[in-house]
């Protein structure tokens, strides 16, 4: 899942400058559409930290064998020093700083805080095209006007990269730097 983290993280957050990650295989034995199990062959869980630039810290946790107890399938969860921003599939929920509670922490009495209640919804003010065709609409454009584009062979270069800087981090436990590509 690096590869698809590394685009998401260089265009939302900062470009990458090191990572530390861990994957793991939850779930050692499944079974095909037969119903035959088989033993696993590849991990299905990735752990990962990475040093951005700016000094900004990410932590993207991806695992296909957990169960969903969260608003989407996807959340991306921000914090900054004036609030915090919780982004799905298709919602964003914020909470500014002055809105954010101040709960008593007391393991003895139960949390009387909703915490999902002192979240705001953003509002819906514009309707977004399907990602994938917006995508490919750009891509048959730059072909039709043979102009530059964005996603080109470095960036698949890049993902690959972090991929392989992340396998690295979790066979030596420790983090590892992700060098600068060039052109």
């Amino acid at each position: 899942m690096l590869c698809h983290w590394r685009y998401v993280i260089d265009n939302l957050f900062g470009a990458v400058q090191a990572v530390s990650c861990l994957g793991a295989t939850h779930i050692p034995k499944r079974w095909d559409e037969a119903g035959k199990p088989y033993d696993a062959t590849a991990e299905d869980a990735a752990y990962a930290t990475f040093a951005l630039e700016g000094g900004v810290i990410a932590q993207f946790n991806n695992s296909w064998s957990t169960r969903v107890r969260r608003d989407d399938l996807l959340t991306l969860h921000v914090d900054g020093t004036l609030g915090s921003a919780v982004a799905g599939l298709t919602d964003v929920m914020t909470q500014h700083r002055v809105n954010t509670p101040k709960p008593v922490w007391n393991p003895d009495v139960p949390q009387a805080i909703d915490f999902y209640d002192t979240w705001q919804k953003l509002p819906a003010n514009r309707v977004f095209d399907n990602a994938f065709k917006v995508e490919w609409e750009l891509f048959i454009r730059h072909i039709f006007e043979d102009t530059p584009f964005r996603w080109n062979l470095l960036e698949g270069t890049k993902g690959v990269q972090l991929g392989e800087c992340g396998l690295q981090s979790w066979r030596e436990r420790r983090w590892i730097d992700v060098p600068q590509l060039a052109v």
